[in-house]
């Protein structure tokens, strides 16, 4: 599968993240429209077979497919940026900015948006033959999960908060696992195999991902469920993308960067007298 090495895909990374800085404002919001949307179609694929077959277990075996789709094309998600550009920065390369970063995130924040809330409405006008009729069941399910992934969490307060923080940091850990994933291979069947098999995780588990909130929660509004855009903001989407930025940079680009970049000096082993 052509493999390689991690001092190898680490380089790639940092490569990458200063490549994404440099895009031009054009070719950013394409991209982030584009993986914005096909993540949100993978994220409505993964919940049709769920509801149809009652196995959760094979949607999130299935969803997959949509992130493994956008990368193989080039496109880019807000979790993944997240932990690519920053290592640009603090690897010092020329040109390379604070303002670069947070511009950069900006920009996909919004395309990434954009594509999900597209597809949301897509979605919203198929489930209810254009608003003719009450949503289907599909249409329900992602009513209830809006319900359950806002309320649910005011619920229980700081707590609740708490709890939906973690579950956004645990999910970028994998996710951005995912996107270095796509580096560590030359081959495209090496490529999604490592994509999968993180994605798999995330999705089964519930971690919060902000890009798929952005399209499960509106498509939930779109259809009348019982929460509002201030509710899907403060109890999911802000919290969302903050843990999602921890957790993806600490756990894997700050790791990966300091044991394969900035390897510490080895052991000099003492002479036994």
């Amino acid at each position: 599968m052509s493999y390689l090495v991690p001092s190898e895909f680490v380089t790639k990374m940092v490569d990458a993240g200063e490549a994404k800085i440099f895009m031009s404002t054009r070719d950013t919001l394409i991209r982030a429209y584009m993986a914005g949307a096909i993540l949100a179609l993978a994220a409505w694929f993964a919940v049709t077979i769920t509801v149809n077959t009652g196995q959760p277990l094979l949607g999130a075996v299935l969803f997959p497919v949509g992130f493994c789709l956008l990368y193989l094309l080039g496109f880019d998600l807000l979790t993944g940026v997240f932990v690519l550009t920053p290592l640009a920065l603090i690897d010092r390369r020329p040109g390379v900015t604070l303002k670069g970063v947070l511009k950069n995130w900006g920009l996909v924040f919004c395309g990434n948006f954009g594509g999900a809330f597209t597809v949301a409405v897509f979605m919203a006008i198929y489930v209810t033959y254009g608003f003719a009729t009450e949503p289907s069941a599909v249409g329900k399910a992602i009513g209830v999960i809006g319900e359950n992934r806002t309320l649910g969490y005011e619920k229980y307060g700081l707590a609740g908060m708490l709890t939906l923080f973690v579950r956004a940091m645990l999910c970028n850990w994998m996710v951005s696992t995912g996107v270095v994933g796509a580096m560590i291979s030359t081959s495209v069947t090496g490529k999604v195999l490592a994509m999968w098999m993180p994605i798999m995780v995330f999705f089964y588990m519930v971690f919060e991902h902000s890009i798929v909130n952005m399209f499960l929660f509106p498509s939930g509004l779109l259809l009348g469920a019982h929460f509002t855009w201030i509710d899907y903001l403060l109890w999911n989407e802000i919290p969302t993308v903050l843990g999602n930025l921890v957790g993806g940079l600490s756990f894997t680009g700050l790791t990966l960067y300091a044991t394969h970049v900035k390897t510490a000096p080895k052991r000099v082993l003492r002479k036994v007298a």
